[in-house]
C-alpha cells in the first residue's frame, strides 16, 4: 500500500508544474507586429495578404509557446505578431490567444513609431 502511495503522490507533483506552466502570461516583444498569416507550402506564406517566405530557422509558437513545423500549419490563416530578420523574411511568429488578440498592437512600423508602449501592461497605447 506505501509504494501505491508514493506513485501517486509522485504522479500529482508532476503534474503541478503542467498546470502553472499553462497559466503563465506570454511577454510578447516590443518590436513585433501584428498581422495575419496564411500559411502555405513551406517555406512560402502569405502576411497579410502579400506572398512572404520564412527565414531558414523561422520559430513559430503555438499559444501554449510550443514550436510548430510550418508543414504542419499548412493550409491555415492565423493571427499572428512577428518579427522579420534583416533580409525581410519572416523570423519570429506567435500564434495568437484570444487575451492576446484582445490587446491593442501595432501592425505597422509606421505605427510603432507613433504609438507608445506600456511595459507594465504589455500593451500600445494609440494616441
Amino acid at each position: 500500500m506505501p509504494r501505491c502511495l508514493s506513485m501517486a503522490l509522485a504522479a500529482a507533483a508532476l503534474a503541478v508544474p503542467a498546470l502553472t506552466c499553462a497559466q503563465v502570461t506570454r511577454t510578447l516583444p516590443m518590436d513585433s507586429l501584428r498581422g495575419e498569416v496564411a500559411f502555405g507550402q513551406p517555406p512560402e506564406v502569405l502576411l497579410n495578404g502579400k506572398p512572404m517566405r520564412l527565414a531558414p530557422g523561422a520559430r513559430i509558437r503555438d499559444p501554449q509557446g510550443m514550436v510548430q513545423l510550418s508543414g504542419a500549419l499548412a493550409g491555415q490563416k492565423l493571427k499572428v505578431n512577428y518579427t522579420v530578420d534583416p533580409y525581410g523574411l519572416l523570423f519570429n511568429v506567435w500564434i495568437l490567444r484570444p487575451e492576446e488578440l484582445a490587446r491593442r498592437w501595432p501592425t505597422t512600423p509606421k505605427e510603432a513609431a507613433t504609438w507608445t508602449y506600456d511595459p507594465i501592461n504589455f500593451t500600445w497605447i494609440k494616441p
